[in-house]
């Protein structure tokens, strides 16, 4: 039985870059170019038009740029598709603001074809999209004192998943870690999505760096 196919909006507003990302994307199996616009504005009206599973965004263009149409499809959409923000400097705070507002992760421009096609099967498949490193520069940024989740009710368990989904590991990578079971991980992870009210991995991430919870300056796992 074949994979569902992976419909994906480009949102760029440089045509070449469209028509590069069009071009990888659309010569792998399970892959396929729904549309393509050149600024924000036009994203709710294509997504709700073309029903993509993926948005390949570009943070910076001249109306609306990445930041607001994805938190206006976040906000005003019950299923939104799942945005991966695409940027030439993984330290621009556009990322970081991408994030917050419900990017599931982002992708340098200078990225490979390789890592573009593994991006956004990644993404499909509900995992992170997330460089440590560079969310750990942007965060120190952005962080804040506060309690530190605590008023959240995670567990023992949930708060060491989270800190392990922070350093940029997967469920698979997290259940080899604490000896655990991969469905054991994702039912921890899908508790602490619902306790820290995230919308997904990114969302929780950037939760846990914002409050305290993981300090930007610890180092990876």
């Amino acid at each position: 039985m074949s994979e569902p196919e992976i419909r994906v909006l480009l949102v760029d507003d440089e045509p070449l870059v469209r028509a590069g990302l069009r071009a990888i994307l659309d010569s792998e199996p399970g892959l396929t170019v729904a549309g393509e616009v050149a600024d924000g504005a036009l994203v709710p009206d294509s997504v709700a038009r073309l029903r993509p599973d993926i948005v390949l965004m570009d943070v910076r263009m001249p109306s609306v740029d990445g930041i607001r149409a994805t938190e206006h499809l976040m906000s005003t959409s019950d299923d939104p598709p799942k945005v991966i923000v695409v940027t030439t400097f993984d330290s621009d705070d556009y990322v970081y603001d991408a994030l917050r507002v419900g990017a599931s992760g982002f992708l340098l421009k200078r990225a490979t074809p390789e890592e573009i096609v593994a991006a956004v099967r990644t993404v499909h498949s509900g995992e992170s999209l997330l460089f440590p490193a560079a969310i750990r520069r942007l965060a120190a940024r952005h962080s804040r004192a506060g309690d530190a989740l605590g008023g959240s009710g995670l567990t023992e368990r949930e708060a060491e998943v989270l800190r392990l989904m922070a350093a940029g590991l997967s469920n698979s990578e997290i259940a080899q870690r604490l000896f655990l079971g991969v469905q054991t991980v994702k039912t921890h992870v899908g508790n602490v999505l619902a306790k820290l009210g995230a919308r997904d991995r990114t969302q929780a991430v950037v939760a846990a760096f914002e409050s305290g919870f993981v300090s930007p300056h610890e180092g990876g796992a």
